[in-house]
């Protein structure tokens, strides 16, 4: 594999010049369409602005908003100095958002107003109570954040810096002071840090350089042959790696077009699509099923399409077919990894059959190795064999961000990441995902991390323990269910539990179902068994019809 030794800036900077008129951005839901020369110049000049405002290389930005146009100029502003982009998931609230926040050294909040029912304005006045007129933040629990700017159009709030004031400051910045900046920049530095939890813990840092992101968009946009004639609608979140890396770097790597929209639904999708001629769109099934299962969706042209991704959690069988059959997309392909990994590891490309495509995950990238080991004695498997998957090469995170113990755990004193996931690989090098060692829960594409729903709920006085596990769903694949033993003399509600939750984490962390039981089973040595909670659900529910379908 050629690899790209260019940093995301000097890209864009190459794309102008290359392709001055080319379309770069056409949003499908806002007046927003810009030239690959006229983002490059609008970049530049909001670049010089966080310069103006003090910005240093190494210096976080964190973004916290939806698919718009002021995200991707913030994530290319702040590549082009140096800064790095912390993104932030849009579902946040308060708890959520502090504890990035201040793990992340974060100086500078580029945020949005709301998304659904999350009140960002709200949530940040509730955090920082003494927001200064004058735009500046001085909090003892957030010593390093130094300013918020609003990124929605018109006035921004009381103590807000408006984000086109990022322009004007920008003018006060010289050519050469920008130019020293941009011109001592490594493609080997960090570019992006991405949230991810564990089981064993809070939300960790994932650092990821240009190197790292960018070769993995040229592997997954030659896996699907994007060229400078395709249009990629965007429906996926800018702050997920799916977003970020197979979608935007696979497009810039290509020179193709965007069409972002502001965040899913079936039909401005599918309008955008037969709007806008798109070739290429990417999605979790759930997003695919919802599509062609929709009242309208007859109304709609999807001749356009040829290829995309569907990932983020199994794919059946069964939907990909539709799609390829109802949707026109004959080249849709699977991408497999996880974050840690910038994330692609595998991938079925346009060249595999039909049969390759909807039964696996496809091979290796180029340049990447990957491997089946015995989860308990390290030893690799023969094909066939499931075990844990694990991957190595230019795609691997620099690490998780002061976190060198947890780093430690993930990537072995080989380079080797250890994902987790239990997987088999056949005679010609296709992979299978059959399962996961891991306690995580996958609902509709997001990844739940039970640990984190956990430490939250013990901080409620009236629970004494809890263990928080993910029980089958036909619709969801998996959905959440808190165990919880209660203080003696202390009483909750199931609905209390959930509004407890709901008011302080992303919506679809919040608990499915609730129940209050006496103890946990536990092993010999003291060990809860999860598992036992996981059966003792199925049969309490009665889901064992989807318990059927997931093992299936």
């Amino acid at each position: 594999m050629e690899y790209i030794e260019k940093t995301l800036g000097k890209i864009i900077q190459d794309l102008a010049e290359e392709r001055p008129d080319g379309l770069a951005f056409d949003f499908a839901d806002r007046s927003y369409r810009r030239t690959w020369k006229e983002f490059d110049e609008e970049t530049t000049l909001i670049a010089k602005g966080f310069m103006a405002l003090g910005v240093e290389k190494g210096d976080k930005i964190s973004m916290w908003a939806t698919n718009t146009p002021e995200w991707v100029l913030t994530l290319f502003a702040s590549a082009k100095i140096g800064a790095i982009l912390v993104t932030v998931n849009t579902n946040y609230k308060v708890f959520e958002l502090e504890y990035l926040l201040n793990q992340s050294d974060t100086k500078i909040l580029v945020m949005m107003d709301r998304f659904k029912d999350s009140d960002y304005v709200g949530i940040v006045r509730e955090l920082l109570p003494e927001l200064g007129k004058d735009g500046t933040v001085q909090n003892s629990r957030l010593p390093e954040l130094k300013r918020i700017i609003y990124s929605t159009p018109g006035e921004a709030p009381e103590g807000m810096m408006p984000f086109d004031k990022l322009k004007e400051l920008g003018r006060n910045v010289s050519d050469e002071e920008y130019r020293e900046r941009y011109e001592g920049l490594d493609y080997h530095d960090i570019v992006n840090m991405q949230y991810t939890s564990g089981t064993t813990g809070f939300p960790k840092g994932v650092m990821l350089t240009h190197y790292n992101i960018v070769n993995n968009g040229k592997c997954i946009g030659d896996g699907m042959r994007f060229g400078n004639e395709d249009k990629l609608l965007i429906c996926v979140p800018f702050f997920h790696c799916f977003g970020l890396v197979l979608a935007i770097m696979a497009a810039i790597t290509h020179g193709t077009a965007m069409v972002p929209i502001d965040h899913y639904s079936p039909v401005p999708v599918m309008r955008a699509i037969t709007e806008k001629k798109c070739t290429a769109i990417h999605g979790v099934p759930t997003m695919f099923i919802a599509m062609l299962e929709h009242a309208d969706f007859d109304k709609y042209d999807f001749s356009s399409l040829r290829t995309g991704i569907m990932a983020g959690s199994p794919c059946p069988v069964e939907v990909m077919n539709k799609v390829v059959e109802r949707m026109n997309m004959k080249e849709i392909v699977i991408v497999f990894g996880q974050t840690e990994a910038s994330p692609g590891c595998t991938m079925t490309t346009t060249n595999d059959s039909l049969e390759r495509r909807v039964a696996t995950v496809g091979r290796a990238f180029p340049g990447v190795e990957c491997k089946i080991i015995d989860p308990e004695t390290g030893e690799e498997q023969p094909r066939g064999k499931a075990g844990e998957f694990c991957a190595r090469g230019y795609n691997i995170m620099k690490g998780y961000y002061k976190m060198p113990e947890a780093t430690a755990q993930a990537i072995d004193e080989n380079g080797w990441l250890h994902s987790g996931d239990l997987c088999t690989e056949d005679e010609e090098g296709y992979f299978k995902v059959v399962g996961r060692i891991k306690d995580m829960i996958i609902r509709g594409g997001e990844n739940i991390y039970p640990k984190e729903i956990e430490e939250f709920l013990y901080t409620l006085p009236q629970i004494s323990d809890v263990q928080v596990v993910g029980v089958p769903s036909v619709q969801y694949g998996e959905e959440v269910m808190a165990f919880i033993v209660l203080k003696q003399g202390e009483s909750l509600t199931e609905e209390e539990v959930k509004n407890a939750v709901r008011e302080n984490m992303a919506r679809h962390k919040v608990p499915k179902y609730v129940s209050f039981v006496e103890k946990f089973p536990v092993t010999a040595s003291g060990k809860i068994q999860k598992f036992k909670l996981r059966e003792q659900a199925i049969e309490l529910l009665r889901l064992q019809d989807a318990a059927n379908i997931e093992t299936a």
